[in-house]
């Protein structure tokens, strides 16, 4: 008997709904999301869902993510750009 996808996050908010897809994917993990309204203004709530042998890994990334682990500050955003500044051009 095979099982279906597992929803494993939920929001309101459409901007974290996909700013978690995208981390999510960036691991490695499909994601199917349902939710989020048609047309210009997309509102309402987002879900995302994972294949069931993904669920462990994703809660550990979402988890990770509403801990702040994935927060990005000002300073690395202008050490990132010193590295690009720096890097030879040929």
């Amino acid at each position: 008997m095979s099982q279906g996808p597992v929803r494993v996050y939920a929001t309101g908010d459409p901007f974290f709904g996909r700013l978690t897809k995208g981390h999510l994917e960036a691991e490695g993990i499909q994601v199917m999301m349902k939710g989020e309204g048609e047309g210009p203004y997309r509102l309402g709530p987002v879900y995302l869902w994972v294949a069931p042998e993904d669920e462990d890994h994703a809660r550990e990334i979402i988890e990770a993510i509403e801990s702040g682990a994935y927060e990005v500050s000002d300073d690395d955003v202008t050490d990132a750009q010193e590295a690009e500044d720096a890097r030879p051009r040929g």
